[in-house]
């Protein structure tokens, strides 16, 4: 059955994003030292991140109230304007970053395109991911963009009806088992999991059992021949 639909994660899938991330991260534990061991720093604003999900979704703007949140926590006497300042500067250079492709990724969505619609589907701020969509000067290889608060089998079931395709001719690819591939597969899609490198832990979560619309991707430029063998 030939595929009519490609959907692409667009942070870690198409442009790095979470070596910018670890970065802040660093630059955070830098500086909570004073006040907290790294290791607790590092494990306190994680829970933090997960807890404030549910209230500012994801993205750099939520990192960043989640880091200053989690200082409130582990240094509330040393929360100075000081500090407060040096940890919003931390979270504007995730606003700030340069949008760096993964190699060849421009070739792999010209080849993609050969065959099928594609649409992005991504989670995060409305406002950045635009930007960096913009930015990374691959807006125009998309036959739609869909940023949305969260990936779940409703939110596919919603895009694969808005996109006038049956779930068994659509496909989505993304670095995370989470958001990617197990919401795509409920919603009766194929699903290709491309790891990266340092993936967010939040992210992980153990491989589908029926692996028969499931494959694992070294890089996404094996996308192309995979769809082609599902056709």
């Amino acid at each position: 059955m030939p595929i009519d639909l490609i959907c692409l994660d667009a942070d870690d899938t198409l442009w790095h994003n979470m070596r910018f991330f670890a970065a802040a991260e660093e630059a955070f534990a830098g500086l909570i030292a004073p006040f907290a061991d790294a290791g607790i720093a590092r494990e306190t604003l994680a829970a933090t991140e997960i807890r404030n999900l549910q209230h500012y979704g994801y993205g750099a703007k939520s990192f960043t109230l989640s880091m200053i949140e989690t200082a409130c926590e582990l240094c509330p006497d040393a929360l100075n304007a000081t500090l407060v300042s040096r940890l919003l500067e931390a979270g504007r250079t995730l606003l700030a970053h340069p949008v760096e492709l993964f190699e060849g990724i421009a070739d792999t969505l010209d080849a993609l395109a050969e065959r099928a619609r594609l649409v992005l589907v991504t989670k995060g701020d409305l406002l950045h991911q635009e930007a960096k969509l913009a930015a990374s000067g691959l807006g125009d290889r998309f036959a739609g963009v869909e940023i949305v608060s969260d990936k779940t089998s409703a939110t596919f079931e919603r895009l694969f009806g808005r996109y006038g395709v049956e779930p068994a001719r659509a496909v989505m690819a993304g670095d995370s088992m989470r958001s990617d591939v197990l919401p795509a597969l409920a919603a009766g899609a194929w699903a290709a999991f491309v790891p990266q490198q340092g993936g967010w832990s939040h992210e992980a979560a153990p491989p589908p059992e029926d692996r028969s619309r499931f494959r694992q991707l070294a890089r996404l430029a094996e996308l192309p021949d995979w769809i082609d063998a599902i056709g």
